[in-house]
């Protein structure tokens, strides 16, 4: 996992906390809309339209990824990813992450580093202008990332999950079902009993290659949250713990029914339904509203008996629940 040689890539138990935040530090950039950066007691960031999109996402070793699949690039890059998902699921920018790291002392310092990296990366790539702006560092037993992300709303009004209304279009923009067939290869192509064993790309074919990339690497469209509050979208949330559950939440939220039309779901429809972290944007548009990059999946209906449909079907699957799927899937 690591190419430096040991002495000068070393546990981070041979460091000082001050050694260690250095490295990880030289390796941020600073962000557009930040005022004050890494180094005092806080941040600062501006926020021109007066309000703040503030979320927080926990990454843990076990429930959420296994070092034995992922680098510390992957971690970064994934850690940045869910949390700017969320903001751009309210319409918002998102403008600085904090990251908050609770770390084995066993580590190796390249660990870290790469982590910083994956942040760095994953932030150019996605949401540029967004950076790494503080946060905290601390030892544990167990490798645990914490992000609190912020956007900017830019002088819209936030697009909630309570808004869509019968006779909007349903559409998402992003994959649906692909991190949950890269999470099955994981499980069942690389793991010996209990233990998850390092990912051979070679045993991989190009479709197997590609969702576990969208497992351990995930590309939401983080710009085409800005894109849908601005042309009307009605209701918008990132899908998350697959596409029954999310769509359920905003069906309620919303007082609706929203019926899905299975052709539409993708390569996974079953994976589509059931299983999560796609990080695609789930959105309701006005009929005849539907901005480049998001396709219709399905429409929003009066309430009726049931708050999902699927080919007009009540749909018999429920998303992901990690306090009862974990060991069905992990076991």
């Amino acid at each position: 996992m690591h190419s430096r040689p040991d002495a000068d890539d070393p546990r981070l138990a041979e460091l000082s906390e001050g050694r260690i935040l250095r490295s990880i530090l030289s390796r941020t950039t600073p962000g557009a809309h930040t005022l004050l950066g890494p180094g005092d007691d806080a941040a600062v960031i501006a926020a021109p339209s007066g309000s703040v999109v503030a979320t927080t996402d926990t990454l843990v070793h076990g429930p959420d990824f296994r070092l034995a699949w992922s680098s510390g690039h992957d971690l970064g890059w994934k850690a940045a990813a869910v949390n700017l998902a969320d903001v751009a699921a309210m319409g918002a920018r998102p403008t600085a992450l904090l990251v908050a790291l609770a770390v084995p002392r066993d580590l190796r310092l390249s660990f870290v580093e790469r982590l910083a990296d994956g942040f760095r990366d994953a932030c150019a790539a996605l949401a540029p202008g967004c950076a790494v702006v503080g946060g905290d560092l601390t030892v544990s037993d167990v490798l645990t990332v914490a992000v609190t992300a912020l956007g900017d709303l830019e002088g819209r009004p936030p697009v909630t999950r309570a808004g869509a209304r019968p006779g909007d279009v349903v559409a998402v923009a992003g994959e649906l079902g692909h991190a949950a067939h890269g999470l099955a290869v994981l499980f069942g192509r690389f793991r010996d009993g209990d233990a998850p064993i390092p990912v051979d790309p070679s045993l991989l074919g190009p479709g197997e290659s590609a969702a576990v990339a969208a497992q351990l690497r995930p590309s939401p469209p983080i710009g085409l949250g800005v894109v849908a509050a601005a042309v009307g979208a009605t209701a918008m949330m990132d899908v998350s713990d697959g596409l029954a559950l999310d769509a359920r939440r905003m069906a309620d939220a919303s007082g609706v029914t929203i019926a899905l039309e299975r052709a539409e779901l993708g390569d996974f429809p079953e994976r589509a339904l059931a299983g999560g972290e796609d990080h695609a944007l789930l959105a309701s548009f006005p009929d005849g509203i539907l901005p480049p990059g998001f396709r219709a999946i399905g429409t929003v209906r009066e309430r009726a008996d049931e708050n999902l449909l699927c080919d007009d079907l009540p749909v018999d699957v429920s998303g992901w629940d990690p306090y009862r799927d974990w060991d069905s899937v992990a076991g």
